[in-house]
């Protein structure tokens, strides 16, 4: 074999989400894209906010030398300080710029903080299901990628978290809203966690840091909120994109947070900035950087996805399939009428309906519908999962 052993495993583990993307475009070739019902990639498919067109217009016209060249590794000082004030209304604590650091996307902001923080063999432990990717950042950097179970509902189980937290410990990976469920972390279980955590931290003379995937924040419905981790512990980072908010998966930008009251701070940004460079990001794009600046709170129209939500939860729930409403991202995690999610995922293929197991996120006998897709996907879909429904009811 010509490719690296760990680079072949990576990719027969990743395969699900893969082979959904390579039977979508087959299907969508034999039958006319019209008549595919994809499901299967979180891809926004809402404009972004019209103000992000005229923003970059004025990027591109402006002749302000240095535009186009490099800056510190961190990111330009007044696009961070901008960040940083965003944050500190929405975390209701004072974050400075030195806090923040620009990332190419939330993909990139999580290998620059384990590569900062991880030591080989070191432990990350993630609530599932997850995104599929978290084990491959893991071990990107010589970590050991742990999983634990949710609670039926898809909360947090502290117990189960408590059990799996060793001397060799060093991060606890949460995402919430969830991708691939919606569930949203409440204060509550994130208050019980960072006391678990600084138990546990106390008890082994380590620093355990909670680190949360933040790039659905935004994107919530019935009035939900999104609590602060740094408010529930102090050794936490948050690393998030506007990928997904403001509709620019493309651009890859995002950033990572550091709490200002965590013990190392000076040394964890540090540490991240110089990972930033060694990673081959360097820099975060300069332009999205300029962009996203003039652009911290805007989002795309989240009643639409809200609206699409509903659409999509009514019409199954009416034909049989049972899950628990979202509330917040655009994925919807119901539970397979059968045990073996990939036959039943197979057997929606068969009515061009396009959707991921949910074995592929560690959440076997569960499916992912994303629905970031048009209305006219959505509706005309539904006869084919009542009839799929009805097969093996």
């Amino acid at each position: 074999m010509t490719i690296s052993k760990k680079v072949e495993g990576i990719i027969a583990n990743s395969s699900f989400i893969r082979k959904m993307f390579e039977e979508g475009a087959r299907l969508k070739a034999l039958h006319g894209p019209e008549n595919v019902f994809d499901f299967s990639l979180g891809n926004p498919n809402l404009p972004p906010p019209e103000k992000f067109k005229s923003i970059m217009h004025a990027i591109i016209d402006s002749d302000e030398a240095g535009t186009h060249g490099y800056m510190p590794q961190p990111g330009y000082p007044q696009v961070r300080n901008e960040v940083a004030a965003f944050l500190t209304k929405e975390h209701g604590m004072d974050i400075s710029g030195e806090e923040v650091l620009m990332t190419c996307g939330a993909a990139g902001a999580l290998n620059v903080i384990l590569k900062a923080v991880i030591d080989p063999g070191e432990e990350v432990i993630s609530p599932i299901p997850c995104f599929v990717e978290y084990r491959f950042y893991a071990e990107n950097h010589g970590g050991v990628f742990k999983t634990v179970p949710t609670k039926p509902d898809f909360t947090l189980d502290l117990k189960a978290l408590a059990g799996a937290i060793t001397d060799k410990t060093k991060v606890v990976l949460i995402n919430s809203p969830n991708n691939p469920t919606g569930r949203v972390y409440s204060k509550e279980s994130l208050d019980d966690l960072g006391a678990l955590l600084t138990e546990k931290g106390k008890a082994m003379g380590r620093t355990i840091y909670l680190v949360s995937d933040e790039p659905y924040r935004k994107i919530v419905y019935d009035d939900v909120v999104v609590p602060s981790i740094f408010k529930s512990y102090k050794e936490s980072i948050v690393a998030t994109s506007y990928s997904k908010d403001i509709s620019i998966p493309g651009e890859r930008i995002g950033f990572v947070a550091v709490n200002p009251q965590a013990s190392y701070r000076g040394a964890l940004t540090g540490a991240m900035g110089i990972t930033n460079r060694i990673l081959g990001f360097v820099n975060a794009p300069a332009m999205m950087q300029r962009a996203v600046a003039k652009l911290q709170g805007m989002s795309v129209d989240i009643n639409e996805y809200k609206r699409k939500r509903d659409l999509l939860c009514d019409g199954l729930a009416a034909v049989g399939y049972e899950f628990i409403r979202p509330s917040g991202a655009f994925y919807l995690f119901p539970k397979a009428p059968i045990a073996d999610d990939v036959a039943f995922v197979n057997a929606l293929q068969e009515e061009r309906i396009l959707v991921v197991p949910g074995s592929g996120f560690a959440g076997p006998g569960y499916f992912r519908i994303a629905f970031c897709c048009d209305d006219a996907t959505i509706v005309n879909a539904l006869p084919g999962f009542e009839k799929v429904m009805a097969k093996f009811r």
